[in-house]
């Protein structure tokens, strides 16, 4: 006779298999917010990557806390069940299914962060995320997952992984959250016309959109979190029955959003632009994450496409004439391409799933409607009270001079880029290893001399070594943008060209009083020069005083 396990042993194998993996796909989708920290950080200016990076940082700290404490006993209390609080369980265990419902919670949460970039107090933005992870969700949840309170004719709302649920309730809560804020200074001009502003960092917005779509996987294909169960017979396949449906919409989708957003690109602007491109590969994942279970596998080519299409056209509709300064684009990648994907499951769904659906193919399309409209209707009601009452008392948005100065700066005293060209030559005003200062005579006629140069940003690093070589290694330096021979260029944003007629430069500025001018402008010269035009000018002009402030020494001794 054939050995058998005892059914007792199985069920601690199938428990076992369960939490590991639901636990495994938990943390891959943790690991989706270093994507969105990058991918937002990149879309926005220079001055505001802190603020956009610990906007991120305390979206899941704040949320997943208060999502234990509140929001998981306001699920629970809209679904019918009564208010239980996180910390109410029946077995430690069951704070693995906490987590994977907290992972979600917190994407829907940190999405808004990349719509109000730029001009949000930090303070508002916390305090919109605590409510947003103790009510607003958790609402969504209660009436849907938790509840299914939302159906037609006996066919229930159903949202797979969150395409509507998740991410288009987190694109719709950022698209109001914006309108609610208003747009960044000179957005727009007095005529309404919208004015580009570049994102500081296209390498991290496509890095950040990789480490999402590699995140989704747990997303989606996680969803599917039995991965077996019990028969009489013993263990089989769970809700593994069908992951590999899941996972092949999922990656179908994904390509075709790319593709599909690169290809409107394209017709709109003769280009095929880079950040539509990431843009819309992440709307085709956004697409097809209500539906990854159901879709058949033309559907995942179909919504991903359109997904992937509908976003520069959303964005210009928001950007132009809705005139909302979305500045990561979340509606168009989150908002519409949720709400696309979640109605479409009647028209792409395959037969297996329609065979286990008690309606038509129209009764489905109902209740996707009714769902939408209610958590749509739901979020815009609750995002736009909590702003406007942040709003109405004056703590909704920074002052305009914090504005200009920058995020970082004015909400948390830190500058993200304090370093100008190589770190590796060090100044401090001294002599340089083996350079003897030349002092004999009376280099420039025993007066005090600043040479200044406008130059290349990229020439910075040769420049120091230079005038160190020179041994005139004190100088300051300065980002500064300007105009002068260089021709102006044609940038694109989103598909959307500007003229770039101030260029980024470095204002060096060098005092000497025994070291002869003209050493240090042939040192600067010829360090800065590429032969091409916009390499830029030399000054050199008198210093009528100077005083040193440590010491008191006045004159050439001061310098």
């Amino acid at each position: 006779m054939e050995p058998t396990l005892l059914q007792s042993d199985v069920e601690v194998l199938a428990e076992g298999i369960n939490l590991v993996w639901v636990l495994l796909v938990s943390f891959l989708i943790f690991f989706m917010h270093a994507g969105f920290a990058m991918l937002e950080a990149g879309q926005v200016r220079s001055k505001n990557v802190a603020n956009q990076l610990t906007k991120n940082l305390l979206t899941w700290s704040v949320g997943v806390t208060v999502f234990f404490l509140i929001g998981v006993g306001v699920d629970s209390l809209v679904s019918g069940g009564g208010f239980a609080p996180g910390f109410d369980v029946g077995e430690v265990n069951d704070w693995v299914g906490w987590l994977f419902s907290a992972v979600f919670a917190m994407t829907a949460a940190t999405i808004v962060s990349g719509a109000v970039a730029g001009r949000a107090k930090l303070r508002a933005y916390v305090a919109y995320t605590f409510l947003l992870a103790a009510v607003i969700y958790p609402v969504v949840t209660g009436l849907t997952w938790s509840g299914g309170l939302l159906s037609f004719n006996g066919v229930v709302f159903d949202d797979f992984a969150g395409g509507m649920i998740v991410h288009g309730m987190g694109g719709i809560a950022g698209l109001t959250a914006a309108w609610m804020l208003g747009p960044r200074l000179e957005r727009y001009n007095e005529d309404g016309s919208a004015n580009v502003i570049p994102g500081h960092s296209l390498t991290f917005a496509v890095l950040g959109t990789l480490i999402l779509a590699f995140g989704w996987y747990g997303f989606n294909v996680g969803t599917a979190a039995e991965v077996v169960s019990i028969t009489d017979e013993g263990l089989a396949l769970g809700d593994f029955a069908y992951v590999g449906r899941v996972a092949m919409t999922t990656t179908i989708a994904m390509a075709c959003g790319a593709m599909g957003a690169g290809l409107v690109a394209w017709v709109k602007t003769g280009k095929v632009d880079t950040l539509y491109v990431a843009n819309g590969l992440l709307a085709g994942l956004v697409g097809i994450t209500a539906i990854p279970h159901a879709s058949t596998w033309w559907g995942a080519f179909l919504v991903g496409g359109l997904a992937g299409a509908q976003l520069p056209l959303v964005f210009g509709f928001v950007e132009n004439h809705l005139q909302i300064d979305d500045v990561c684009a979340v509606f168009p990648v989150h908002g519409s391409a949720g709400v696309l994907g979640t109605v479409l499951l009647p028209v792409v769904a395959s037969p297996e799933y329609m065979s286990g659906v008690s309606g038509t193919r129209m009764d489905v399309f109902v209740a996707q409607v009714i769902g939408v409209v209610v958590i749509a209707g739901w979020t815009i009601a609750a995002t736009a009270a909590i702003w406007g009452a942040l709003k109405a008392v004056g703590q909704a948005r920074v002052t305009p001079e914090h504005e200009r100065d920058g995020l970082d700066v004015s909400e948390h005293g830190v500058d993200t880029y304090p370093e100008f060209g190589q770190p590796d030559i060090a100044t401090d005003g001294g002599s340089a290893d083996g350079i003897v200062r030349t002092d004999g005579g009376k280099p420039n006629d025993g007066q005090i001399k600043m040479i200044t140069a406008i130059v290349r940003p990229d020439r910075l690093g040769e420049i120091k070594q230079s005038l160190a070589e020179a041994g005139a290694p004190s100088l300051t330096v300065t980002n500064v943008s300007g105009r002068g021979s260089q021709p102006a260029k044609k940038g694109q944003w989103r598909g959307e060209e500007y003229t770039v007629d101030l260029h980024q430069k470095v204002k060096i500025e060098c005092v000497v009083a025994d070291i002869p001018a003209e050493e240090v402008v042939t040192a600067i010269r010829e360090a800065a020069e590429t032969g091409e035009p916009g390499d830029g000018k030399i000054f050199v002009l008198p210093v009528e005083a100077a005083t040193q402030v440590r010491t008191g020494k006045t004159g050439p001794d001061a310098v």
